[in-house]
């Protein structure tokens, strides 16, 4: 039986830790929650001392789920940390630090930041299966989300928790699942908690995002820009050295309008453009297997050949994607085999022989 990501959670807020009488929700327990067709994993993160008293939690919280998902459906393993994590020192959104120029970020051999003119194109969902199919193809890969307003990568990437701060030093620890190293202001607010900044604190957040997270060695950091061309766009262009940008647009008109705008942009601040994706292409009904452009077709495409920009690919319209990107795991994960999840996997291929990524 299958179930939605919000019931699991529900579920796991009515297992009451005895010691605090708290949810083990509320106590901040539950990590790398995934619920993929029908089955649940995830990890509960104690402290060592409580491993003994936990353990019967941890056995209610799966027969609860299990109940619902049916038996063996369910996994659930427990960790201990030596000592209890100290929270991030980082003040995220600061005002900007003066910077001369566009400048690297160490360890990060190249930046592709993923953008579209408007919102509801599918951008976030085309960066999520971007950065976990580029980690499939061997590359060690990061994902920035920089859609300060609306952080919805933590939610697709399957990751729960908060970041910790790194002992003696002022940098934070990012998460990481799927392959995939991530960042987010999400993982710093509630998930229903609104961020209200003017530009200056998000130009100072990004950086931050950026220069003062440990992210290691990687091949390819991929940005989740938000949508538009405002203050996170501009400030990435013009602080950071950016390998290139991929705009992601769906193939009607009025997308493509601003879409256009997102390309402007990218030229006036020499931004190199990788190639444009164009997503929810087509639509294949499962019962009939009718194929259906709701949204136009080839509007992208053809686009990219106006400009002189690269065309990379086409993306279906699929309630696979959605219901994998909503449960934690992007379909690139969630069924590495399906043509959808193929879809991406031509992409991430093409920019690594490129070697962008």
């Amino acid at each position: 039986m299958s179930i939605s990501r919000d019931a699991v959670v529900s579920i796991l807020k009515s297992v009451i830790d005895p010691e605090t009488g708290k949810d083990i929700v509320s106590s901040d327990f539950v990590r790398a929650l995934t619920v993929n067709d029908g089955a649940v994993r995830f990890v509960l993160e104690i402290p060592p001392e409580r491993a003994e008293t936990l353990e019967p939690v941890r056995r209610e919280a799966v027969e609860k789920l299990e109940k619902i998902t049916g038996a063996g459906k369910v996994t659930a393993l427990m960790t201990a940390h030596s000592a209890p994590k100290p929270p991030p020192d980082l003040k995220i959104g600061r005002h900007p630090t003066p910077q001369a120029g566009p400048a690297p970020v160490p360890g990060i051999r190249n930046i592709i930041a993923i953008a579209s003119g408007k919102g509801g194109v599918g951008k976030s969902t085309v960066a999520s299966n971007l950065a976990v199919a580029l980690a499939a193809e061997g590359r060690r890969v990061g994902l920035l989300d920089a859609d300060v307003y609306g952080p919805s990568q933590p939610r697709m990437l399957g990751v729960t928790g908060r970041p910790s701060a790194k002992p003696g030093a002022n940098t934070i620890l990012p998460l990481r699942n799927h392959g995939v190293t991530l960042m987010s202001i999400g993982l710093l607010t509630r998930e229903d908690e609104a961020v209200i900044w003017r530009g200056p604190m998000l130009m100072g957040a990004l950086q931050q995002m950026l220069g003062q997270v440990e992210w290691g060695e990687l091949d390819a950091l991929v940005v989740d820009l938000p949508p538009g061309t405002g203050d996170v766009q501009l400030t990435l262009a013009q602080k950071t050295q950016v390998t290139g940008a991929i705009v992601v647009s769906t193939p009607q008109d009025v997308a493509l309008l601003d879409a256009r705008k997102a390309l402007d942009m990218f030229r006036k601040t020499n931004t190199r453009v990788l190639g444009m994706i164009e997503n929810m292409a087509t639509y294949v009904c499962p019962n009939c297997g009718h194929e259906a452009h709701l949204f136009g077709h080839g509007g992208v495409r053809a686009e990219a050949e106006k400009l002189g920009v690269p065309f990379l690919g086409e993306i279906p319209l699929d309630l696979d994607i959605r219901l994998a990107g909503d449960g934690g795991a992007p379909i690139v994960a969630a069924r590495p085999q399906s043509p959808q999840a193929e879809a991406f996997r031509r992409i991430a291929r093409r920019l690594v022989e490129e070697g962008v990524a």
